[in-house]
Order: C-alpha cells, then sequence, then structure tokens
C-alpha cells in the first residue's frame, strides 16, 4: 500500500517536484525497504518530502532549492513516543519532582525547597517517589510528612501515578471517614489498627479528587507549553498522548489554532467520558493543522506492580494473598470496549499484570468477533507480565503491543520479588512479541519514567542501567535489535495511530519529520546512545528545537 502511494504521489507531482529545501551531507536512514540509507532529502513548502537519495543527485535535481549543510549528522525518521502524558509532564515540572530520591529524608528536602516558592497555604504537590528505591522498601506514612508539614495539606503521586502518599492534613479533606475495613471498588486504603496509613493506590486516590486543587485553563498552556520544550528538546516530533480530558483537548485545540502545537499529539479520550461521547456523537476529530488529532480511548484494566496493584493470576510472591486490583470492573470494562467500538474508535488499555491483560484479550476477542480480522489497530499499554501463552493471542487479534523499555529498566532491580522467577518469562518480553510478528509501538510513559527516547533505545537494546548493569543485561533473551527499536519510536508508533502513509519513515509522500543526532547510534557502543546529542528536531520541515546545519551556496 505505501509503495502505491508513493508512486502516485510522485506520478501527481512529477519526477521534477519542486523542492523549497534539499539537506545534504547527512547520514540519513529512511526505515524504507527500498533505499535504507541515503546522503540527502528535499522537502517542498508545505513540509512533503519529494525526493530522497544522493547529495549529488538531489542538488542537480533541485538547483534553486534552499540547501543546507548536515555537516555529517544523523537523520532518524521523527521519533514518536507511543505512551506519554504531555499535560502530567508539565504539571510534574510545575509541581515538586521527587524522581530519584533515594530516601524519605530527600523528599522532604525537596518538598522544602518546593514549598518555599508557593504561598504559605497552598497545598504542596508533587511526584515521582519510589518506596522500592528506599532502604525500607516499604510504603511510607502520613506521619512521615507530619512531622515537616504539620498543617499544610500534602499530596505526592507515586512515580507509576498508581498510587498517592498524603498527610494527615489532606487525608482530613476527604468528603469519606478513610477509616475502618472497607474498601473502594478498584482500589486500596492502605492501613494501620483501621486507620489510613497515608498511602491510598489506584481508585483510593479518587476519594481526595474534590479537595485537590484544580489546574485551570491558564495554568494547563502553561504546563503544555513547558512539556513542548522538554519534549522537542528530546527529539520528539510526536506523542501520543494518553488519557485528556475533553477540557484539555480544548486547551490543546486553542494551542493548535494559535500555531502554537510544536508537535504532533495524537490524543486518547480519558475512558467513558465527556470526551469519548464526543467522539461518538462528532465523530474522530482531527484539526485542520495536521498536529493534533483524538480517534482513540484510554482505557484501564488493573494497577502497576511496583505498587501491587497489577493484577494477577496468583499471589504476589512478596505479599501473600494479594492479587492486585482490577481498577474497572470486567462487565464495565466491556460495555465501554462495545461503546468505543460501535463508535468506530480505537481502544487502548492499560494492563500490566498477566491477569489483567488476560481478561483485556478475552474481552477484545469476544467484542471483536469477525472483526478481529479488521485493521482495528486496538492496542495494549504496557503488556509488563504477560502468561507467554497469551503472547500468540495478540497476533491472532492483530493487536498492537504498546510497550516501554525503560520500565523493564526501571523494574528489574524488584520485578522478580514481586512476580518469582517462572512468572518472568513473559517480563517485559519484546523479543517474545517480535517472534510471534506482533507490532510493537515504543514509548516511555513521561513522567513516569525520563522523556529522552534516546534512554528508550538504550533500554531495548542492553535492558542494563546507565552503569552498564547488569552484566550482560537483565533477561537479555528478550533484547531488541537497534534497527527494531528505532522502528517502535518511529514507524511503529506511526501505525499505531494510523498514520504510516505520513509518518515513520523518511519516503517521498511523508511528512518531513526528522529527529537529528549528532553521531550515529548505529555505530556508536550501545553505552554511548544515551549520551547522543539531539542536534535538531524537525516538524513539517520546520526547525522546532535546536539547529540545522549550516546555510550552502
Amino acid at each position: 500500500m505505501r509503495s502505491l502511494l508513493t508512486a502516485l504521489l510522485l506520478v501527481l507531482w512529477g519526477t521534477d517536484a519542486g523542492a523549497a529545501t534539499v539537506l545534504f551531507n547527512a547520514r540519513v536512514y529512511t526505515l524504507d525497504t527500498a533505499r535504507p540509507e541515503a546522503q540527502a532529502v528535499a522537502w517542498d513548502e508545505a513540509g512533503r518530502i519529494v525526493a530522497v537519495g544522493a547529495d549529488d543527485a538531489l542538488r542537480t535535481q533541485f538547483p534553486e532549492a534552499k540547501r543546507i549543510d548536515a555537516g555529517g549528522a544523523t537523520v532518524l525518521p521523527g521519533l514518536i513516543d507511543a505512551h506519554g502524558h504531555v499535560l502530567g509532564l508539565g504539571l510534574s515540572l510545575l509541581n515538586a519532582d521527587l524522581r530519584g530520591t533515594a530516601s524519605k529524608a530527600q523528599v522532604l528536602d525537596r518538598l522544602r525547597a518546593h514549598a518555599a516558592k508557593l504561598p504559605a497555604d497552598a497545598w504542596l504537590i508533587g511526584r515521582g517517589w519510589d518506596q522500592n528505591d528506599w532502604p525500607e522498601k516499604v510504603f511510607p506514612t502520613a506521619a512521615d510528612l507530619d512531622a515537616a508539614f504539620p498543617d499544610r495539606p500534602v499530596y505526592l503521586r507515586r512515580v507509576d501515578g498508581h498510587a498517592a502518599w498524603a498527610n494527615s492534613a489532606a487525608l482530613a479533606r476527604s468528603p469519606r471517614d478513610l477509616g475502618g475495613d472497607w474498601q473502594p471498588d478498584g482500589g486500596r486504603i492502605e492501613r494501620a489498627n483501621g486507620k489510613p496509613s497515608g498511602v491510598l493506590v489506584d481508585a483510593a486516590m479518587g476519594l481526595l479528587d474534590e479537595a485537590l486543587p484544580r489546574p485551570d485553563a491558564a495554568l494547563k498552556r502553561r504546563a503544555y507549553a513547558l512539556a513542548f520544550q522538554t519534549l522537542l528538546a528530546n527529539g520528539l516530533t510526536g506523542v501520543h498522548d494518553a488519557g485528556v480530558s475533553r477540557e484539555d483537548l480544548a486547551v490543546l485545540r486553542e494551542l493548535a489554532d494559535a500555531g502554537e502545537l510544536p508537535l504532533r499529539i495524537y490524543a486518547m479520550a480519558d475512558a467513558d467520558g465527556a470526551a469519548l461521547d464526543a467522539l461518538c456523537r462528532d465523530g474522530r476529530y482531527a484539526h485542520a493543522g495536521g498536529r493534533l488529532q483524538m480517534r482513540a480511548v484510554k482505557l484501564y484494566i488493573d494497577g502497576a506492580l511496583g505498587s501491587r496493584g497489577a493484577a494477577l493470576n496468583a499471589d504476589y510472591s512478596d505479599d501473600a494473598g494479594n492479587r492486585g486490583l482490577l481498577v474497572t470492573a470486567p462487565d464495565e470494562f466491556r460495555r465501554i470496549v462495545v461503546k468505543a467500538k460501535d463508535c468506530g474508535v480505537q481502544v487502548a488499555t492499560h494492563a500490566i499484570g498477566d491477569r489483567g491483560n488476560r481478561l483485556v484479550l478475552d474481552t477484545y476477542a469476544q467484542v471483536l468477533g469477525d472483526a478481529a480480522r479488521g485493521d482495528h489497530r486496538w492496542r495494549i499499554e504496557h503488556a509488563q507480565i504477560v502468561d507467554t501463552a497469551d503472547i500468540a493471542r495478540f497476533a491472532e487479534l492483530k493487536l498492537i503491543a504498546s510497550m516501554q523499555p525503560t520500565h523493564a529498566t526501571s523494574d528489574m532491580p524488584w520485578a522478580q520479588a514481586r512476580v518469582g522467577r517462572e512468572r518472568l518469562a513473559g517480563a517485559y518480553a519484546w523479543r517474545r512479541f517480535v517472534e510471534a510478528k506482533v507490532p510493537l509501538a515504543l514509548g516511555s510513559d513521561f513522567p513516569v519514567e525520563q522523556v529522552s527516547p534516546l534512554l528508550g533505545l538504550y533500554a531495548a537494546v542492553t535492558r542494563q542501567d546507565l552503569d552498564g548493569k547488569p552484566r550482560g543485561g537483565w533477561l537479555p533473551a528478550q533484547r531488541l535489535t537497534l534497527a527494531e527499536a528505532v522502528r517502535g519510536f518511529s514507524a511503529g508508533a506511526a501505525f499505531a495511530q494510523f498514520a504510516e502513509s505520513d509518518l515513520g519513515t523518511i519516503t517521498p509522500g511523508s511528512k518531513a519529520d526528522f529527529t537529528v543526532l549528532r553521531a550515529d547510534p548505529f555505530t556508536l557502543k550501545a553505552q554511548g546512545i544515551p549520551r547522543d546529542r539531539i542536534e535538531a528536531t524537525v516538524v513539517d520541515g520546520e526547525v522546532v528545537f535546536g539547529h540545522f546545519g549550516k546555510l550552502a551556496r
């Protein structure tokens, strides 16, 4: 299909199609099997690629075009993060950043520094703590925060966003008494002697929703701007934004209308809310500028492994009697999936544990029926712990596995303790999915993980931390090649958003979206990949970050 489209475009444009710009003296990796590598790319004023080839050939073919000398830089198809949270990233940059804290004392130090910048009565909001990185490796308590902030409410999301740590002043603002032995559907209140200890898991976090300060549209615009700068600086030309409310989409539309959306956002509606209702009523949304669309819905079936909320078929190996949480009841989940299918909306579901993944597979199979053979491109987000017998079902149902390589390298120090050695056979099993011919779309799940796709590429090919540990990689048989990893962050992500005719490769007819690197990752030792430099990020032929070579006569 792609080759036919390209041929048609070339016929329409003619072989002497005009080019506004020719980039030459580059190492271009096209991801086009017909021409995997090139030295030059030409695109027109609309930001469409019109030719790919050798330096001399393109300079001769387009003598009047502006010429840019790339100085030997490496040009990849624009890298796309197939699973992130753009507003969450922006807000995390405005709130207390707790990632990388090695103890509760470090958390308190960062909170004190953040509090000094705010009004004395403002809530302290933060994100990024992970008890697995602390010496005691157990959930913190409200008392840990009360000592430093006895009167000021404090609310801190765990790094994965599936648990929150609150102090007594914040817990007291819940409209419901959090004591006793009851539990909310799809969540868990951690308690000691019948009293809330300070940690709320998954749906239990909603018990404080009404009390938490809500960002208004102005604050959201500020947060989006910060997020865009960070994403572009990391070489990303697009993001699949996993869970966007109708109100947040309205802010994104305003930014797109004003020409202030510098990268592509593939937004997913936030479960069965107003955004999905609008898609069902008005049809799938696409902004005329080509950088914003919503045609998918993001659902949840379970929680996260780090907070023991991922739904497992058997008990947690380090918590007898606990099999995790179903944050959406199976019948309710099926109802929403049916609704999305009837509306022609792509379904993408968060599933971490082996039980969670199996429930999603079973539901997709039932709802799709014979349509499973069609081009629906439904997705499972994360697919972290999967029964190996279920991996083939992804291919049978023509699903996309949307996975995040840095989750493996973040979780590897404690994942075996959670699920035991046997269940690791299907843990972060990228190679098994590739061998089963399941399309991969790769991302980071920022702000859970760092934004950098270079870190994702490194994690995918090494399964090691930045110190090169463990030696040989964690579960090394599941590593990807660098070519497979780059494809997952480009062509694979483009396919997952129905945009393979426009994005993900450097071929005539595609949009001129590029990630430009100083060094060639295919010639670097793996340890050099995360230290490579983003020279420029290019969207629609426009440099939206960095510098893009030198003008040449």
